[in-house]
Parts: structure tokens; C-alpha cells; sequence
């Protein structure tokens, strides 16, 4: 348990710096529960974690009902990671690098945070959870999963920050991928 505890601190304190050091100063989005926040953050100046939490509701009713096992480690996730979001918004001003650099070490350390979390089975919660369930089901990486889902919610991002952020959005949500497919890699033995 304390394990579980400390990865979700990590992790959640990752996506804090990651979102706000990175992402945010440029007006990039993220995908999953995180990008929808980032989209509302942007357009009606709500705080990202707080749409995060409001958001989220739907989703945690689905995995109430498929798998229950999801839900407590997830939810505790959801909520520091999503409260750490906004805590550590004091960082927007932090660093100073063009879009593209912000776009891979933003999505980088997001997607570390990401992955210590789902390599103790833990989550932020939303779609990440969702994705954890989806690959259990379907046998896909999650990293795969939490990719699909990103695209689509950059692409319905589009109107808001415009096609030049968009497409260094990309970047970030592929960095998310590969760093959270990464640590959550089954580690094979010879």
C-alpha cells in the first residue's frame, strides 16, 4: 500500500510539473481527462483540475459497474493528480522553451508520472482507468489505448488552440505514449 501511495505522490507530482511547467505556457493540450480540462482551462478559464474532477464522473460510474477493483486506488489518483495539477500551477512562468521542446519534455514527464502510476496499479483515474480496463479486456498496450483516446481529444481541441498547437500537441501526446507504454512494460525474464 505505501508503494501504491508514493507512486501516485510521484506520479501525480510529475504530471503537475509536466502540465504547467510545459504545457500550458504554450497553450498545448494533452489527451484523456487531462486535455479536456487543458480545452476548458483555456476557453472558459475554469481551473484544469477541477473539470478534470467534474468530467471524470461519468467515467468512474462505467468502471463502478465493469470492475470495482479500479476504482479506489484510481479514484485517490484522479483526485491528488488532478489537485496537484492546479497546485503546481505556479510553475507556468518556470521554463522558458520554444513549443516543440515544451511539447516533448512536457509530454515526457507526463507520461513518466503516467506510468509509475499504472506500473503499481494505480491511475489518474478517467481515461487513463479507462484504458487500464480496456487493455485487460482487449489485450492492447495501454500505452496504445491512452494514444487512441488522446487523438481524439486533441482533434476535438482543434477549434480552441488551432491547427500550429495542434500539431505540437501531437508530439505530446506521442511522448505520453511512449513513456507510459515504457514503465508499463512487462518485464520479461531469459
Amino acid at each position: 500500500m505505501a508503494e501504491k501511495i508514493s507512486a501516485i505522490l510521484v506520479g501525480s507530482l510529475l504530471i503537475g510539473i509536466g502540465v504547467n511547467g510545459f504545457l500550458v505556457p504554450h497553450h498545448l493540450l494533452d489527451g484523456g481527462l487531462i486535455g479536456i480540462g487543458l480545452i476548458l482551462h483555456y476557453h472558459y478559464d475554469i481551473p484544469t483540475g477541477l473539470s478534470m474532477i467534474l468530467i471524470s464522473i461519468p467515467i468512474y460510474v462505467i468502471i463502478w459497474f465493469y470492475n470495482k477493483k479500479y476504482i479506489a486506488y484510481g479514484l485517490m489518483g484522479f483526485l491528488i493528480s488532478s489537485g496537484m495539477i492546479d497546485v503546481c500551477s505556479f510553475m507556468r512562468e518556470t521554463f522558458s522553451t520554444n513549443i516543440l521542446i515544451s511539447s516533448v519534455i512536457g509530454g515526457s514527464i507526463i507520461g513518466i508520472g503516467i506510468g509509475i502510476m499504472l506500473r503499481f496499479d494505480t491511475s489518474t483515474g478517467g481515461t487513463d482507468m479507462l484504458a487500464q480496463m480496456l487493455s485487460s479486456i482487449f489485450k492492447f498496450p495501454v500505452g496504445f489505448i491512452i494514444f487512441f483516446i488522446d487523438g481524439l481529444v486533441l482533434l476535438g481541441g482543434l477549434k480552441i488552440v488551432g491547427l500550429h498547437i495542434l500539431s505540437a500537441s501531437f508530439l505530446t501526446i506521442i511522448s505520453v505514449a511512449i513513456f507510459t507504454t515504457l514503465l508499463t512494460k512487462k518485464m520479461t525474464t531469459v
